[in-house]
């Protein structure tokens, strides 16, 4: 990118500005620590030069935005054509607390929906099963069959916004619930939009919300996203996260290596089931963290975008632009939230939300103060909701494509985040792909390293904590907190008995039957799953259907 001639002369100048201005200065004022690091324990020199890129090709490494290598964004104009989704992940109690929260915050200027679900739904179980005891309601929505999504959906424009549904194991079941909810008001498939995560692999490797064995698996989201491609054109039929595989303690490197890697997993199996990859690769989606080191959040979202433009055209031989294109929603990081001086957080999450913007994501999702303590109010999610606004309307940062790019340092954390993830890949392709290296443990393994090696350095104060291992207080004022009340979940299973009382039997044991043939045999499972989802089956019977053929799945435990 510089000439040759300026790069010597400006190494001798910097010869030069070491011996001199930097000598006389660290001699009066000593530098603070020995080692400057970013949050995932990446060393940081203490400048940054042309010397550092001398050797990027700006053309083919960072290239314009909305052009391949998509490093500076897949858009041309960005943000000045439209913001960002600003999509709050909602979900609490009953289908009608949560229904009457999105009514709140689209009226707040939310412009999408999140769904989140409760630890029942997410592993496959009515509200009433003795595996859920305890759990309702308590970290998102109970959904137990068509007639909770119907109240859930009631009177939002589903034919107008778009509605992400963080939902895994049981997603398909969950995915049937919502289509046949809206075909029941008049809202053909294909005209709904959203996102489905649907993200199998990375529960295995972080969030442990699985209940089938990792093949099988598998095959229900290939079966979703072809039953996607085929029906449903406005859908995303997976959002592959890295968010959780931070949360559970990973580096920024392995997050981006480990969702990609992930990534080509579900390319590869939606290949083998013979379709082609420019038919659905052009509706994947991405879902990352945003955690606190600033600029390393910013490389690593430049740094993906480049990745999975490269891999997707020369190793998958992708031939529509659409399909190089990384899309991505944010998620700022909760594991980076505290109990301690909570509102410390508010801070953490205009950070978070500002380095997701300027990588530039496409949706964004910020925390609310309180989520360390329990679900958010209403007030909380609000100023969350506040913080993008500002951001977007108040700061300019959305006035100006890729506003960072050309930083020495930033253009130097991209290219190393992109090398360190490619080394990652060569790990994994050796093992034979993403599937036998979780088989092995090697992702998790990676991640519990690294989650230790952090909690040692919080410990040891060699990383600092901003009221939890420094700058603490003896006495917090209170906060308010959102409680679920047990009573609640009474009125959900009376909805659920009179769902079974009134339901037609025969329909329902036919569906069901029909869906154990198709996990029994090789056909695609989304069609008897609508079946059974149209005539009112619970989410627990039809995942019940399925452990019936496939079994669950034990993990041996990472050591």
């Amino acid at each position: 990118m510089f000439d040759r001639h300026f790069l010597d002369e400006l190494r001798n100048r910097l010869t030069h500005w070491e011996a001199t201005a930097l000598h006389r200065s660290s001699t009066r004022m000593p530098e603070r620590t020995d080692e400057f690091i970013t949050t995932s324990s990446e060393p940081i020199r203490r400048l940054y030069t042309p010397l550092d890129i001398a050797d990027t090709d700006y053309f083919c490494d960072i290239g314009q935005p909305g052009e391949y290598p998509f490093t500076r964004g897949i858009h041309p104009t960005m943000y000045r054509s439209k913001l960002w989704t600003m999509r709050m992940f909602a979900g609490f109690g009953t289908a009608e607390e949560t229904n009457a929260r999105f009514r709140y915050l689209l009226e707040h200027g939310q412009t999408g929906l999140s769904i989140a679900f409760d630890l029942p739904t997410l592993y496959g179980y009515d509200t009433d099963a003795p595996e859920a005891r305890g759990e309702f309601g308590r970290c998102g929505v109970a959904c137990c069959s068509l007639a909770d999504m119907e109240v859930l959906l009631d009177g939002l424009p589903l034919d107008r916004i778009t509605t992400s549904m963080t939902i895994n194991s049981p997603a398909a079941v969950i995915w049937a619930m919502y289509i046949a909810a809206a075909e029941k008001r008049g809202i053909p498939r294909d005209k709904l939009g959203g996102t489905l995560q649907n993200d199998i692999l990375k529960e295995y490797i972080a969030q442990k919300e699985f209940i089938f064995p990792p093949r099988p698996s598998m095959r229900l989201v290939t079966d979703t996203i072809e039953f996607g491609a085929q029906h449903m054109p406005l859908w995303n039929t997976i959002s592959i996260s890295g968010y959780h595989i931070r949360e559970a303690g990973s580096t920024a490197a392995q997050e981006l290596a480990f969702t990609l890697a992930d990534g080509f997993e579900y390319v590869r199996w939606a290949m083998a089931r013979g379709l082609d990859v420019d038919e659905f690769a052009p509706r994947l989606s991405f879902f990352f963290n945003a955690h606190n080191d600033f600029f390393e959040e910013i490389a690593k979202y430049r740094a993906a975008r480049r990745i999975w433009a490269e891999v997707m055209r020369d190793r998958f031989g992708a031939r529509d632009e659409r399909s190089w294109k990384l899309r991505f929603h944010t998620q700022t990081a909760g594991v980076s939230l505290t109990a301690q001086q909570p509102y410390n957080n508010v801070v953490r999450t205009a950070i978070q939300a500002l380095a997701a913007v300027l990588g530039g994501t496409q949706s964004l999702h910020t925390n609310s103060l309180d989520e360390a303590l329990a679900l958010p109010t209403a007030e909380a999610a609000t100023l969350a909701l506040r913080t993008q606004q500002i951001i977007a309307f108040e700061s300019g940062v959305a006035n100006v494509v890729d506003p960072l790019g050309g930083s020495y340092f930033l253009e130097r954390l991209t290219r190393d985040m992109r090398d360190g993830a490619y080394a990652y890949f060569d790990t994994i392709d050796r093992m034979g792909g993403m599937i036998p290296a979780i088989e092995r443990g090697y992702p998790q393994r990676e991640i519990a390293e690294s989650a230790y090696r952090f909690q040692q350095a919080v410990e040891s104060r060699e990383k600092i904590i901003v009221g939890v291992n420094a700058f603490t207080a003896a006495e917090e004022p209170p906060v308010p907190i959102l409680y679920i009340e047990e009573r609640v979940a009474e009125r959900q299973i009376a909805r659920l008995e009179e769902v079974r009382r009134t339901r037609d039997h025969d329909r329902v044991r036919r569906a069901l039957d029909r869906l154990r043939e198709t996990a029994a045999g090789d056909g695609n499972t989304m069609y008897p799953i609508l079946d059974c989802a149209r005539a009112y089956a619970t989410v627990g019977e039809m995942c019940d259907a399925l452990r019936d053929v496939w079994g669950e799945w034990e993990e041996e435990p990472a050591i």
